[in-house]
């Protein structure tokens, strides 16, 4: 077997930028070193919120082969993957299901790569390496488990095989781009009805009179980010949750991602800047992320949120655009129900028989939901 050097980090600039990128595939932008040192060093992940880094790195003969992002936790916040009947569940026989250890990122219901690996080595052996490593590691140092959410398609498959690993199932809201050229390419793939509602939505802010800006990390000011981090506040604090991103954080990853940021700015008439949103983008995919304003227009939430997203992911030929989790409103803007996985490893398991039976139900119940969504479809054919 060879020899491996396991190392867990409370930081992860204890690992060098260069090698953790390496690993990383599509460019994906959440799973960069840049972005998750942001987290760190502005403190979105810290005691406060119950997100403590764990980050593991594989080593063989002084070189970075295998990694993963790995939080402990103390709460659920931020994860969207509900498990808070499975914590009373636990609580409720005097177990305690806090602390756990979770990949994913933080505050980010974004698919991706979890398990990195070196694209000169075989994946399976290093991806079992890292599972069975973080099985140790979880019961070694007291953790109820282990889950992974939001693995991208291939590396969520393989998990599913895994002995003893449950996979559970949600249900989000994609665009897909069909080599569309302009947006009324995409128009047309639409339903006469669907088309015309939103043309009509998009009209409806041109005449208001609102102006759009499309920034990125080189064009997007100071001012810009300050406004942006108002609005993400406010958006929060009004929906009685926790803000945990900042200004720094936001000013940080688009200085370090300048190409991956994309950021909507809406002016009212008289250049006051009332809404924003915020996405980032990989080398094939454009991510919606967040999103506030100061004052309610009638379809400006359509227009920055997701049309300008459409007309971002045409232009430059994204495969495909994930605005975030949740909002069945999306449907008669184009986007369309795909099923979800993430994958979860608990010991000791004090209830086999009834988190088996969970499953399954939740299954059929996301299974049920997306047909019904289905059935709904935008598109003509």
């Amino acid at each position: 077997m060879p020899n491996y050097r396991i190392e867990f980090h409370k930081r992860i600039n204890e690992i060098p930028a260069s090698e953790w990128n390496a690993l990383v595939s599509d460019n994906n932008p959440f799973i960069r070193y840049e972005f998750l040192d942001a987290l760190e060093e502005h403190r979105c992940v810290s005691p406060e919120f119950g997100w403590l880094p764990h980050h593991m790195s594989v080593r063989q003969n002084g070189n970075l082969v295998a990694a993963m992002p790995l939080y402990e936790k103390h709460n659920s916040y931020g994860e969207f993957v509900f498990d808070h009947s499975w914590a009373d569940a636990w609580q409720r026989i005097g177990l305690p299901y806090y602390p756990k250890l979770v990949t994913s990122i933080p505050y980010s219901p974004v698919t991706g790569p979890r398990l990195l690996v070196s694209e000169n080595h075989r994946k399976e052996p290093l991806q079992s390496l890292l599972v069975e490593q973080v099985q140790q590691y979880c019961l070694s140092h007291g953790f109820s488990g282990w889950h992974c959410l939001f693995a991208n398609q291939n590396e969520q498959a393989w998990l599913s095989t895994q002995t003893d690993f449950y996979t559970r199932h949600d249900c989000h809201f994609h665009w897909f781009n069909r080599d569309y050229i302009t947006f009324d390419d995409f128009l047309d793939k639409l339903t006469a009805k669907k088309r015309k509602n939103i043309r009509q939505e998009r009209k409806s802010i041109d005449q208001s009179g609102i102006h759009i800006r499309v920034l990125d990390g080189h064009t997007a000011s100071d001012d810009d980010w300050k406004r942006f981090n108002y609005f993400y506040h406010k958006t929060f604090t009004e929906k009685w949750s926790t803000p945990t991103l900042n200004e720094g954080f936001f000013k940080s990853v688009a200085k370090s991602l300048p190409d991956q940021t994309v950021l909507v700015m809406a002016d009212n008439p008289d250049g006051v800047c009332i809404a924003g949103a915020l996405m980032y983008r990989s080398d094939t995919i454009l991510y919606g992320r967040h999103w506030g304003c100061i004052e309610e227009v009638k379809n400006l939430h359509f227009e920055a949120c997701y049309y300008q997203g459409i007309e971002y992911a045409i232009r430059h030929k994204l495969e495909r655009f994930e605005p975030g989790a949740g909002g069945e409103h999306k449907i008669a803007r184009g986007f369309i129900p795909v099923e979800t996985q993430s994958s979860h490893w608990v010991s000791p398991n004090p209830f086999p028989e009834g988190l088996a039976q969970f499953i399954v139900e939740e299954r059929n119940a996301i299974e049920d939901y997306i047909e019904e969504c289905s059935e709904h479809s935008p598109y003509r054919e």
